[in-house]
């Protein structure tokens, strides 16, 4: 190992701080303020399936974003997800595989650490500096894919009884933890085998603009995203994507954004046993319409073993 490497080893082996069971079963992990040579240190959460302590299995892997809004409503200030809950249920009924679930938390960065830096990059120049802007700087998106896998990820493989391959390895989030999911397993391929990307945050802003600017803006981003999407796309034979939306709230806003994205990654060879997009609704943009849902990402992502 070179002293990069021991560097970032050493920079990625934050203390176990807490161990807390959540109400639904399973144990949950704390990782403090985990250093990074890429990024801000911040919390990690891990969520150890029931029978973990007792048993020898390995277990495939869930990556998240927004980690503190997924086990303890406590840290969750707009509702938690309840991953312990649904997955509790989902086990014990056989619906998915018996997963660790990484919760990585978010921090004051996290609009410019979620956006994909190839979006902004092939984005026309005032549109890119006009979301340059309102990020507060470039994007660090490229920087949190490295915490994730080359920090990370090590060390959970080192940790726990992982199933380390890109088939166990999947992402998931919401918003704009929809966009870094996708980024992720585009720019990650050989890492993250599916993606889950809930009510995802295509148009990248959310303030109002006039009928005429609204227009042109969305137009400029839906080609660029259809570009982006298209020719970082992995290979359907070997990944799974999931996607959804609601119709109330911000999700209102997607279905001009999504509808052409489908049809991208459908032109793409996507078929439906490895794409899935859906609708939801009366769902809204937020963590209690994502809780009541959570099932159907799940067990498209972690299906049993056949």
């Amino acid at each position: 190992m070179n002293r990069r490497d021991l560097l970032a080893a050493a920079l990625a082996a934050p203390a176990l701080t807490a161990f807390r069971p959540p109400v639904a079963g399973g144990t949950l992990v704390e990782l403090t303020q985990m250093t990074s040579a890429h990024v801000a240190p911040r919390d990690v959460t891990v969520w150890l399936p029931p029978g973990y302590e007792t048993g020898a299995d390995r277990h495939p892997v869930l990556y998240m974003h927004d980690g503190q809004n997924l086990f303890d409503p406590a840290r969750a200030p707009f509702g938690e997800w309840g991953m312990d809950e649904h997955l509790v249920r989902l086990i014990e009924t056989g619906q998915v595989r018996a997963p660790i679930v990484v919760g990585v938390h978010n921090t004051p960065l996290r609009l410019r650490e979620y956006v994909p830096a190839t979006m902004i990059a092939a984005l026309p120049g005032e549109v890119r500096a006009d979301l340059i802007g309102l990020y507060g700087g470039e994007p660090l998106s490229d920087g949190y894919l490295a915490f994730l896998t080359g920090e990370l990820k090590p060390l959970v493989d080192r940790t726990w009884r992982t199933l380390p391959g890109r088939d166990d390895t999947a992402i998931m989030g919401s918003s704009m933890g929809g966009l870094i999911s996708l980024y992720a397993m585009m720019q990650r391929p050989e890492v993250f085998g599916a993606a889950g990307c809930v009510s995802t945050h295509w148009p990248l802003r959310i303030e109002r603009l006039d009928e005429g600017r609204l227009e042109a803006w969305r137009e400029v981003v839906v080609r660029t995203w259809s570009r982006v999407v298209r020719d970082g796309l992995p290979d359907p034979a070997t990944h799974r994507l999931y996607m959804d939306r609601g119709d109330e709230t911000l999700d209102q806003f997607y279905p001009f954004f999504q509808s052409r994205i489908d049809q991208v990654i459908r032109d793409a060879g996507w078929g439906p046993d490895r794409f899935r997009s859906l609708v939801f609704p009366g769902a809204a943009h937020d963590e209690p319409s994502w809780n009541r849902r959570l099932d159907v990402p799940l067990t498209f992502l972690l299906p049993p073993v056949s």
